[in-house]
């Protein structure tokens, strides 16, 4: 299922900020690791409805990626 585009732009800011607050990288660093990511790729390829997921869940998955 593919998400509307708008509100998949909403939600990557949603993620990017909870990510940002989580880790205490200023926004412009979040957002530069999210759309480098794996998540940002699964997220935006519509795989395994991970845009279903809540921004909570996928600040935490963005936070494992980059521990690893």
């Amino acid at each position: 299922m593919q998400a509307n585009p708008i509100l998949l732009q909403r939600k990557y800011a949603r993620i990017v900020k909870l990510f940002a607050e989580k880790t205490g990288l200023t926004y412009e660093q979040a957002l530069d690791f999210f759309y480098n990511s794996k998540t940002f790729e699964l997220i935006s390829e519509g795989v395994a409805d991970m845009h279903c997921l809540s921004e909570e869940y996928l600040a935490e998955e963005l936070m494992i990626e980059r521990n690893k």
